[in-house]
């Protein structure tokens, strides 16, 4: 506790040997948030100029890689500062407001996903019917709540999160996440039950739904054999990214529930693992299995050589 600016900082305990590695920690992960703002921007043009791309699958996968742009921007500057400072601390409003970032953006991604394989299943399984469903305005209308549902519901975890007392100011780990909850002197059962609600909400929801629209696709695909490539082509992809993403969420969804003494060396790597995977992998995914991106991206870099 700072008493002359009456701000409560906390400090970071999760990296390893910050100061003998410092300088490798910077170049390596200021060189991944390069490759992530440049991968996913990349894509992000692609779709938005070529106009054989204006479908809403690809509006989509463009709002899930710019929320990947926004979910790094929140964490890497500050990660990139802390490894050149003597302490690694932050105030704890701005933690508060990096954990809001991180859930809200975590959450409108399931979103997001969910909204996709709506997408593909009417695509596949009403063809005909695809063009009346999936209009523009429904398409903005799913866009703007995948954000704003899920911010409201981070916001009002924050919320709670902020009127809560804190009795211990080191932080296991080297951004606020899940983990902050360790910090309060004790959990209230009314934070209990509305944290549940939003994980039912906004992850296992989405993931059953997503997991019901990929198995009626699947039954279609089996019946029809004139749709399966076009099923495998389109629904790969976000099987993949869905797969991944859920593995991450839930070791940071049990990370503080389990509370398990585990070596430092052992959460730094599962945590760099959430910053670095998730944000790369989903442009390379879509990058290389979606066909008309690979196109696009093909011939952009044939110019480029």
């Amino acid at each position: 506790m700072d008493y002359r600016s009456n701000v409560t900082y906390i400090t970071f305990g999760g990296h390893v040997e910050v100061h003998k590695y410092r300088y490798l920690y910077f170049v390596v992960m200021f060189t991944v948030y390069i490759l992530i703002i440049s991968s996913n921007l990349t894509i992000v043009c692609i779709i938005m100029i070529h106009k054989n791309l204006h479908e809403p699958m690809y509006i989509f996968i463009a709002a899930l890689l710019i929320n990947s742009v926004l979910l790094s921007t929140a964490i890497y500057p500050k990660l990139l500062i802390d490894f050149l400072s003597e302490k690694q601390i932050i105030s704890y409003p701005a933690c508060l407001f990096q954990w809001f970032l991180y859930y809200w953006l975590g959450s409108s991604d399931f979103f997001l996903l969910s909204v996709m394989a709506y997408d593909r299943y009417v695509s596949i399984c009403n063809p005909l019917q695809y063009p009346t469903i999936m209009q523009e305005k429904k398409v903005n209308i799913f866009l703007i709540s995948a954000w704003i549902l899920p911010a409201c519901q981070t916001s009002g975890a924050m919320l709670l999160s902020a009127k809560k007392e804190i009795c211990t100011f080191h932080l296991k780990g080297i951004l606020c996440n899940s983990t902050v909850q360790t910090l309060h002197c004790m959990r209230s059962r009314i934070q209990n039950i509305y944290g549940l609600i939003v994980l039912v909400t906004t992850v296992v929801l989405p993931v059953l739904f997503i997991l019901f629209t990929y198995g009626r696709i699947l039954v279609v695909s089996y019946r029809c054999r004139g749709v399966r490539g076009r099923a495998a082509q389109t629904c790969l992809p976000h099987l993949l990214v869905l797969i991944n993403f859920s593995c991450l969420t839930a070791y940071d969804v049990l990370l503080p529930r389990l509370e398990l003494d585990s070596p430092e060396i052992v959460r730094l790597i599962m945590t760099l693992q959430v910053l670095i995977y998730h944000p790369l992998f989903n442009p390379i995914i879509y990058g290389l299995k979606m066909r008309r991106i690979y196109d696009h991206l093909k011939k952009l870099f044939c110019r480029m050589v």
